[in-house]
């Protein structure tokens, strides 16, 4: 599909099936296109950002969502949701894990938020923006800043949830970490709902955390 048709405004875009056994999908997005998906690529066109480049794997029982900015017709580049999962079918289990939060003091234990909270899971560095939740657990990881940048983040951007370290990505790899801002979401029954590569998150998680909290149960 010519990068062309996306910049006036094509909104869903096609794109052919594989064959794989084993039900995965590549999805190669460069100045073009994209290659192939079992589902479809919604594409959004805003003006802010400079294009990137990336590949990315996804199950097909999992709608593939591709969200692109451009500065020109001919720089095209695809930031990958992997959205609620279609109806019917379950999402991935989400890795357990504990991480130390800055404090040195105390830790999140993710296991710990099982039928509670809403987790949502902030890879990111210094210089990504913050992000404000409301409803849900946030926990910020930074994966590329030394324990100094962090406290100086912290401090200046007024953060006001937990923040940890995964320099060596211990965390990160277990959830696909390929860069950063990345988010990742998990719901109440500790399964992994969302994927969130490139700075898209502040504009789509309410939508996603609204359909997750009309899920919550209503105390009796």
């Amino acid at each position: 599909m010519p990068a062309g048709d996306l910049e006036r405004g094509l909104h869903v875009v096609p794109v052919a099936r594989d064959h794989d056994a084993d039900g995965l999908d590549l999805v190669h997005r460069r100045v073009g296109g994209v290659e192939e998906t079992r589902r479809r690529v919604e594409a959004d066109v805003p003006t802010d950002h400079v294009a990137e480049l990336a590949i990315e794997v996804v199950h097909r029982d999992i709608i593939l969502y591709g969200y692109y900015s451009g500065v020109a017709a001919r720089l095209l580049a695809f930031i990958v949701i992997l959205a609620l999962p279609a109806g019917g079918h379950a999402a991935p289990a989400a890795p357990g894990f504990t991480v130390r939060l800055l404090d040195g003091k105390t830790s999140v234990d993710s296991r710990d938020l099982i039928g509670k909270k809403i987790l949502v899971l902030r890879f990111q560095a210094s210089y990504c923006k913050p992000y404000r939740s409301r409803d849900v657990e946030v926990v910020a990881i930074h994966v590329q800043d030394t324990t100094a940048d962090t406290r100086s983040f912290v401090r200046r951007n007024k953060v006001n949830y937990p923040v940890a370290l995964d320099p060596k990505l211990t965390i990160g790899n277990t959830f696909g970490f390929k860069g950063t801002p990345y988010t990742v979401v998990i719901d109440q029954k500790g399964e992994m709902v969302a994927q969130i590569h490139g700075q898209s998150a502040a504009a789509r998680l309410p939508r996603i955390l609204d359909e997750l909290l009309k899920k919550e149960p209503k105390p009796s």
